[in-house]
């Protein structure tokens, strides 16, 4: 009897896999879905699994944070809306919520389905096992939205979180965001109103835990491109207040526009970056099964135009083929001149397929192009700049001291007029005509201070899609060598976003802005100026934003030579020790677009191994 249902179980699971593959290669076409099928399929470099269960909480860990004395401790609510919840998953979820470790805590349970006589007897049992449990018997189904706005007008705490009726928290979950807030105090800061941490999924029968969502600190961008922050979630009261609850109309996305909301609203923003929520995954649930609603994507979809509307910017949003990622196209304001500055030395050839590639694909128009030319010996080049100078909006100066990539560009900077300036590599070809309008749309918005494009080699693979502080010992570009074809962990390397530093080789900057941190500094005469140049801006309060829908192809570096010699060597040697003491902190503390549970080592968004 137990072999048959065993059988007929796997052969249920089969057909379900089948049929949930079938309505996938439907909707991506062969091509895509094989790709996506890969992604899905190939071997974890770091397994999750293992990796899990020794970064989890220890038993001995957790023992000790029930023991500690808290002073004037905080309260936690924690709204869940109920809804014909299976009886396992609800004694489950009710279970990882007494066992945290952090004791002040009430559990606010919204029944939408009062005729469930069985969920009833589970809920009475529990109100009276334990007096932090409260529960509230609806008259009827108010939806998703209606059930966890009464889940929430229930709670007492000075912090209320949500969590899914069919979810698991980890036991130290609250532990965990209780001692952020207190770090923050004691640090001088104000109390974070709005706290996310990571997630993870796991199955059915809460044996496996795998696809875990590893999440940067707050990136405007991205939560406008998926809702990265979804689980688990932490809000202050008062934000609570002035937030207003869920709106129905967005229901399938109502925590999306939930989320957006908190953020506009938000004083401070914090990221706990530790697994403290699991996802529960089956064939009814949307971790498990994205395509079965696509309503809720629709209603993503109208959730960020609101919250567009909401924050003054004005931007269409499309729906990309993954499910629940998202795409804005911000609209330029006017035609304002953009200067693009190329440094170059000889390498004619190059010069003139990158100029042409500019002149003949790019549809914005308003641009003028500034050549810095540095010490060039031959005379096709020489030749070649009698033949452009002052055609097609093209100007070349001179600049006649030492190559220093930082002190071309600002000497670039002083012969432009535009409002915007776009430092351009030499060894570059524009794929995309509307290369210029993508980053001038992102760059003309207020609090951007530069934009970056996603670069590739001429074999189709991932040059830059971004930069990360840390990686490889000070900085380095993610996603190198990766398919264009193919999009990364969570779709990041295709997705609109905000990093910590974007590659000068296509970078477009407000003038303003990269007057305000004083341009390029020039003590960094090759490597890592643009990666400085940048997180002086982003010091100065301004977004870098990755926009990968700027695409162009790099041959890099071919301009200037190895760094083989002994002079070479040891000014790498001091532009390292220049970013060691001048950022020391972050790369400490960890580049805040960068999840510290992820490799500083490799370039994928591997898992790092402890210690």
């Amino acid at each position: 009897m137990a072999e048959n249902k065993v059988t007929n179980l796997i052969r249920k699971l089969n057909l379900y896999n089948i049929r949930k593959g079938l309505k996938y290669l439907q909707h991506f076409g062969v091509k895509e879905f094989l790709i996506r099928l890969s992604d899905r399929i190939e071997p974890e470099e770091v397994p999750y699994g293992p990796w899990y269960e020794e970064h989890r909480a220890a038993q001995e860990v957790l023992e000790r944070q029930r023991r500690k004395k808290w002073e004037n401790p905080l309260t936690f609510s924690i709204a869940v809306p109920l809804y014909r919840t299976p009886e396992k998953y609800l004694r489950e979820m009710i279970e990882s919520v007494r066992q945290q470790t952090y004791p002040h805590w009430e559990l606010c349970l919204a029944n939408g389905s009062p005729e469930d006589e069985n969920l009833n007897r589970v809920l009475e049992e529990y109100e009276a096992a334990d007096e932090r449990i409260r529960v509230r018997k609806l008259q009827n189904n108010a939806g998703i939205a209606g059930n966890t706005n009464a889940a929430l007008e229930m709670a007492a705490g000075a912090y209320v979180g949500m969590l899914d009726h069919d979810d698991l928290l980890a036991p130290d979950a609250l532990f965990e965001i209780v001692s952020r807030i207190e770090r923050e105090r004691q640090a001088g800061r104000p109390c974070p109103d709005m706290i996310y941490t990571d997630e993870d999924k796991v199955s059915g029968d809460g044996a496996e835990h795998f696809g875990p969502n590893l999440k940067p600190d707050f990136s405007p961008d991205l939560l406008r491109s998926n809702n990265y922050i979804c689980h688990f979630l932490v809000i202050s009261g008062s934000l609570l207040e002035r937030t207003g609850g869920f709106d129905s109309q967005y229901d399938g996305a109502q925590d999306y526009d939930f989320i957006l909301r908190c953020s506009e609203q938000a004083e401070r923003i914090c990221h706990v970056p530790r697994i403290l929520y699991h996802w529960r995954t089956h064939a009814q649930s949307t971790a498990d099964n994205p395509i079965s609603k696509q309503y809720a994507y629709d209603a993503g979809t109208r959730a960020i135009e609101a919250h567009l509307l909401r924050c003054g910017l004005d931007g269409e949003v499309v729906r990309k083929k993954d499910f629940g990622f998202y795409r804005v196209r911000y609209r330029v304001k006017g035609e304002p001149l953009v200067s693009i500055i190329i440094p170059n030395k000889d390498e004619k050839d190059t010069l003139e397929k990158c100029l042409r590639s500019v002149l003949e694909k790019t549809t914005y128009r308003n641009f003028e192009i500034i050549i810095v030319e540095n010490n060039s010996k031959t005379d096709e080049i020489f030749q070649y700049y009698k033949e452009i100078d002052g055609r097609n909006g093209i100007h070349v100066v001179y600049w006649d001291r030492e190559f220093n990539y930082s002190a071309i560009n600002n000497f670039g900077i002083s012969h432009a007029k535009g409002d915007y300036l776009l430092f351009l590599n030499n060894d570059m070809e524009i794929i995309d005509g509307s290369w210029i309008t993508e980053m001038l749309s992102h760059c003309q918005r207020p609090g951007t201070g530069a934009v970056g494009a996603r670069l590739y080699y001429p074999d189709n693979t991932i040059q830059h899609a971004g930069i990360i502080v840390g990686l490889g010992g000070i900085a380095g570009n993610i996603f190198v060598g990766l398919k264009r074809s193919h999009t990364g962990y969570m779709h990041r390397e295709s997705l609109q976003q905000d990093l910590s530093a974007v590659t000068a080789a296509c970078m477009m900057v407000k003038r303003e802005a990269c007057e305000a941190v004083g341009g390029f500094e020039e003590k960094l005469a090759v490597a890592f100026n643009d990666v400085d140049f940048c997180l002086r801006l982003r010091k100065a309060g301004y977004l870098i934003v990755y926009d990968p829908y700027a695409e162009l192809y790099h041959y890099e570096s071919k301009t200037r030579g190895a760094e083989n010699t002994k002079e070479k060597v040891q000014r790498f040697q001091n532009e390292i020790e220049y970013m060691r003491s001048h950022w020391i902190t972050i790369l400490k503390e960890g580049d805040p677009y960068y999840n510290k549970n992820l490799s500083l080592s490799k370039w994928n968004y591997s898992l790092r191994y402890k210690g």
